[in-house]
């Protein structure tokens, strides 16, 4: 896929044109945060391990299943929920047991948030203490109205459909209205289809190529890609730009 490149420029009125969004839809993990920071490397690894002790499997077996299941059932955990009966937040608890030591609070994307007219929420396949600790960790505090995890759309992750089309009802959002920053371009074809303005956080993690094989995203599901979202933020047209 190579989507038309859309970095913004140093000028913001002639940067992306975004005056039209009054929503903010946040992915959490390798979005708000660089990839770099390897969080989501603990994560995986706590999910093998949890993998290995419930099943007795070893290292090498349990992670095998562990992509098997992430592949076919959108995530790990929907693979154990279905298959093993595993309850949701004993899972979530253990795997999001991690050392967040390496995300320092960031001033300048607090500052290009803060700017966005209208709301802001996160979008997360993930759980919402995990989300609460994150954001807490990165200085963003009190700018997201909502965060939608994976309870809050019954254990469907995103790309499933009718997760995105529940918690735009929920919110009263009007998806010509809305905007969505994803790291996993495949996520952003429901909500293009939805229509949603759409920006891929193209940040080369191998995380955001592993999971469901569907939906493929091609080049006009993705309307915007950046590699650095703070800079992207402060350089978009909003509705209070002069």
């Amino acid at each position: 896929m190579s989507p038309q490149i859309s970095e913004g420029s140093a000028l913001e009125h002639n940067g992306p044109d975004f005056r039209h969004v009054d929503a903010w839809i946040f992915d959490l993990d390798n979005t708000l945060y660089p990839a770099s920071s390897d969080l989501f490397a603990q994560i995986d690894a706590r999910m093998t391990t949890f993998i290995g002790d419930l099943l007795g499997l070893d290292p090498e077996e349990a992670r095998a299943r562990q992509k098997a299941y992430y592949r076919d059932y959108g995530t790990t955990l929907n693979g154990l929920m279905q298959v093993h009966a595993v309850a949701a937040e004993e899972f979530l608890a253990f795997v999001h047991d991690i050392d967040l030591e390496a995300l320092r609070a960031d001033l300048e994307l607090r500052a290009a948030m803060a700017r966005l007219p209208g709301r802001r929420f996160i979008f997360t396949n993930g759980c919402r203490n995990h989300a609460t600790r994150v954001i807490g960790r990165l200085g963003l505090d009190g700018l997201f109205e909502d965060v939608w995890d994976i309870k809050t759309v019954s254990y469907r992750p995103k790309p499933h459909p009718a997760s995105y089309r529940f918690v735009l009802e929920l919110a009263s959002i009007a998806p010509r209205n809305a905007a969505m920053f994803e790291d996993a371009a495949r996520n952003l074809v429901p909500a293009h289809e939805l229509g949603l303005t759409t920006v891929w956080l193209k940040n080369g993690s191998v995380w955001s190529k592993q999971g469901p094989e569907f939906p493929v995203p091609e080049a006009h599901h993705v309307h915007h890609e950046t590699h650095d979202l703070c800079a992207f933020l402060h350089t978009i047209r909003i509705c209070d730009d002069h």
